[in-house]
């Protein structure tokens, strides 16, 4: 007889108050445009509510809750984003036919998110009640912080990242878990890998390694020529839209990004400006431009002058800059050093949580159930050091659990968490190649939440050694 009560049940209803809380039954939490909404609206067929909001209102300072319905395609941003809120948009106009509640949305990302946590705790406890409840401690504290869930109430890309990372990697351990797993359960996992990789440009480079490890899970079933064939093909699929999903990236968001990346990054307080130019290949009369961003709008040189187009964005690639970094790994490292300083924020400070209804002053800030946040932010070192130390331990530890697997879906299970190092260096690293000093508090989320599942396994592992030492 199925037991009636379970922990991963206990889990969804704790997690499904605490969301429901934070997210549904009060005042609107959400997060403050920073003009990144424009991307997805456009496509989408959403717009802006009021009209006639000014600028301070609209971004940065207030979060909006309620948006109009317009039409769709008004300009193209790959993202498989698109798909979500398109269908909270389809349950919105079921409800109301002439304003978008994008709490629908948030309540799509919580469902996925419920789903990841129940999953985890089902296919991880084993049978062991502590490592349950540690699951369950870890989900509910770590990853149902309101700097994690004041996002689903937001156009942002981050929730889709953040929701999908962790279905991967529920339904990635499930495969291992399940010695009959299904190839409808592989699709699922593929689908969710997608989903992960084509959120946002800057998720490509994470399909090439997923393209490696969906391949791994052709060797499960050594005696199932059908399994492994597709296993195969979801790998060149997966490493095929990896490659098509950064090259479909608009031209206007990749003049922006090496714009940053140039006169926002390498040039930011740079020694020498126009030795650096010259590496780069590039004119010295663009040093007026070092430390500028594209977005302001005193530059000596505009950032739309036709002539930095033929002097700059047609002569300049990230693989240019790839290169300069190579050739001055001392400048890559205080970059990073940099990034650190940001990499433990899980929010963006400067954004306000709060609509303007409310009365909170411009850019407020919710506090309510950010223990870990607060705590990650306040106690845990943003150093390069700490972060390489930790990197070191953890790939430590995964070695030795690889090296004494013999069990092929084992190592398999444990190649799943390599991977999550690697996504978690990608994320770190790709903001500073690929979009300079700018915004890295937003731009390192992925980073953080890759950073929080690291934890969250050490801690579990911790556990369960200490569970076999004093227990057993």
């Amino acid at each position: 007889m199925r037991k009636l009560w379970t922990f991963e049940f206990t889990y969804l209803i704790v997690a499904a108050c605490i969301t429901i809380w934070l997210l549904f039954a009060k005042n609107f939490i959400g997060v403050a445009d920073n003009g990144d909404f424009l991307r997805i609206m456009g496509t989408a067929g959403l717009n802006y509510y009021d009209i006639f909001e000014i600028y301070e209102e609209r971004f940065f300072s207030f979060s909006h809750a309620n948006f109009a319905y317009d039409s769709f395609f008004r300009g193209f941003y790959p993202s498989t984003q698109i798909i979500l809120v398109v269908m909270a948009r389809i349950i919105s106009l079921l409800f109301n036919g002439a304003v978008f509640d994008i709490r629908f949305l948030g309540a799509i990302y919580v469902v996925l998110l419920l789903t990841a946590g129940f999953l985890l705790i089902k296919y991880n406890k084993g049978k062991s009640h502590l490592i349950a409840v540690s699951i369950a401690l870890l989900m509910l504290f770590i990853f149902s912080d309101i700097g994690y869930l004041a996002y689903f109430n937001s156009l942002y890309g981050e929730p889709v990242s953040y929701v999908f990372l962790l279905l991967t990697f529920a339904l990635g351990l499930k495969l291992t878990k399940q010695r009959n797993a299904t190839k409808r359960l592989l699709l699922l996992f593929f689908v969710t890998v997608l989903f992960l990789v084509c959120s946002k440009t800057q998720n490509a480079p994470i399909g090439i390694v997923f393209s490696i490890l969906v391949l791994r899970y052709g060797w499960m079933k050594t005696n199932d020529p059908r399994w492994r064939k597709l296993a195969i093909i979801l790998s060149a699929v997966t490493f095929i839209i990896s490659i098509v999903m950064y090259v479909a990236a608009p031209k206007d968001f990749k003049s922006i990004n090496i714009y940053q990346t140039v006169f926002f990054g390498i040039l930011n307080g740079s020694p020498n400006v126009e030795e650096d130019l010259q590496q780069l290949g590039l004119p010295s009369k663009l040093s007026v431009l070092a430390g500028t961003n594209y977005f302001q709008t005193d530059t000596v040189i505009k950032q739309d002058d036709p002539m930095l187009t033929v002097d700059f964005y047609n002569e300049i690639s990230h693989t240019d800059v790839l290169f300069f970094y190579m050739k001055n790994p001392d400048r890559l490292l205080s970059k990073m050093e940099y990034a650190a300083e940001n990499g433990m924020n899980i929010r963006a400070y400067y954004l306000g949580n709060f609509e303007k209804s409310v009365g909170k002053p411009p850019g407020a800030i919710s506090f309510e159930y950010s223990g870990w946040s607060e705590f990650k932010r306040t106690y845990i070192p943003n150093t390069m050091w700490f972060i390489t130390l930790f990197y070191v331990l953890y790939y430590v530890v995964i070695t030795y659990e690889w090296l004494r697997s013999n069990e092929i879906r084992t190592r398999i299970a444990v190649e799943l968490f390599i991977i999550l190092g690697l996504i978690g260096i990608f994320s770190f690293l790709i903001p500073i190649v690929g979009d300079g000093q700018a915004d890295l508090s937003k731009h390192l989320f992925l980073f953080n939440v890759v950073f929080d599942m690291m934890i969250a396994s050490a801690i579990v592992w911790v556990v369960n050694k200490l569970k076999l030492i004093f227990i057993t």
